[in-house]
């Protein structure tokens, strides 16, 4: 039964993301936020559809913590679900930084171009890093949350990884707040697993961290023991051993 589900899962995301990206191109012409508006559609389907087909349901503690105003959202990364719930749910704007040659890949990396977001070289090296601070402060000067994944890949639940600075310098450069998350997605969603089992993703919202009078190295470090400390409050079963 679960790869019943699975498969038409799958066929479900493949019927609506060719269509929907076609739309994409058809608003083209309209403003970044209806662009934005119209363009999450999908992910909000693609969540909703994980949960009638495939059971994973989810909930949201911390609302209360998200702040009015700018902010920089780091992340725990365990599977695709979360990339497509926090664009999708998050009350604001969110811009994802990612290698520019995700532009290329059909359909998906159509809607993706037309969002604005902070798509990087990553041949330049380390002048990629002064690219996204460049356009990280614009995204920000326009009201909108710059997410990064400091893992910088997919970890198994259970798993940490050492987190990358880009997220802490990025906020001390711009001197803007950080807000972690922490969730179990890979419960549901394992990375690169075609079977999603039902149950209910925990999404956590934390307190914002702020920037100011911190090191990057130490703003880095607050973040992570956030993160990976709620990572074992969600499922201690994890960390027992």
């Amino acid at each position: 039964m679960l790869a019943l589900r699975a498969t038409v899962f799958t066929l479900f995301l493949i019927v609506t993301v060719i269509p929907y990206a076609f739309a994409c191109m058809l608003w083209a012409p309209l403003s970044l936020s209806w662009r934005y508006k119209l363009t999450m559609g999908w992910p909000r389907l693609a969540v909703w559809g994980a949960k009638v087909i495939c059971g994973v349901r989810w909930k949201v503690q911390g609302w209360e913590n998200l702040p009015d105003g700018p902010a920089i959202v780091l992340s725990k990364h365990q599977s695709a679900w979360e990339t497509l719930f926090l664009p999708s749910h998050l009350p604001r704007e969110v811009c994802f930084v990612y290698k520019r040659e995700l532009h290329r890949v059909p359909f998906f990396g159509w809607g993706l171009a037309l969002l604005a977001m902070i798509p990087i070289d990553r041949s330049k090296g380390r002048d990629a890093f002064e690219q996204v601070v460049k356009v990280g402060q614009q995204r920000l000067d326009e009201g909108r949350w710059p997410i990064l994944f400091p893992e910088g890949t997919r970890i198994a639940p259970g798993k940490t990884s050492r987190f990358k600075m880009g997220g802490a310098l990025l906020a001390t450069r711009t001197g803007v707040p950080i807000i972690p998350i922490a969730h179990n997605a890979g419960e549901c969603w394992p990375r690169n697993a075609f079977i999603k089992r039902p149950g209910c993703i925990t999404v956590s919202i934390g307190p914002v961290i702020e920037a100011t009078g911190l090191t990057p190295e130490e703003l880095n470090e607050k973040v992570q023991a956030w993160i990976e400390g709620e990572m074992q409050r969600l499922n201690p079963e994890r960390y027992s051993k």
